[in-house]
């Protein structure tokens, strides 16, 4: 509670020229990022795409050439359909799994546990196995407790009652009564 009242030292302003300072420097290096990536691509795609020379062939050869591309273009589609049919396959999969686990855990509802009747006798023979030979009667260990009967009132009447107990003198016969 002291933390939050006391003040902080860095002012309004200098906290907002700090918070433009790291918003401007991770503003730059998001643009590095990018540029970094955009270099990164280019040079892969250089290294796998070498560039045409289509300078000084003949019209076979650049029928040649054109074949080669479609091949490998087909080889490509090729590679890509397999691997979304594959992509797709494990979609599915994980979608029937997910299925599968919504339905075990609507279907596994924990049921309302019953009380069941079962002697002293049967739970030791139940805990000990066959450690337990002996019969203890657990009901002449426990205490016995009297009970007093109690005082019933005898039904009189009413006005007699209120006569007697009105004024200082009644409610002394009444704390006095009380008391024993």
């Amino acid at each position: 509670m002291a933390d939050a009242q006391r003040k902080s030292k860095i002012s309004s302003s200098r906290r907002l020229g700090l918070k433009i300072k790291m918003l401007t420097t991770a503003q730059e290096m998001l643009m590095v990022e990018k540029e970094d990536k955009k270099k990164e691509r280019d040079t892969i795609l250089s290294e796998r795409v070498p560039p045409l020379k289509l300078s000084g062939l003949s019209v076979q050869e650049l029928q040649d050439l054109c074949k080669d591309l479609h091949h490998k273009i087909d080889v490509v589609d090729e590679e890509r359909y397999d691997i979304g049919v594959k992509v797709a396959k494990n979609d599915k999969e994980i979608q029937e799994m997910s299925q599968k686990i919504f339905e075990l855990r609507s279907k596994l509802k924990r049921p309302a546990l019953k009380r069941v009747k079962i002697s002293a006798e049967a739970m030791l023979s139940v805990l000990l196995g066959s450690k337990h030979k002996e019969s203890i009667d657990f009901k002449a260990n426990l205490k016995t407790v009297k009970k007093e009967e109690e005082k019933k009132e005898e039904v009189t009447d009413w006005r007699k009652n209120v006569e007697a107990m009105s004024g200082m003198e009644g409610r002394k016969k009444l704390f006095d009564a009380g008391g024993q």
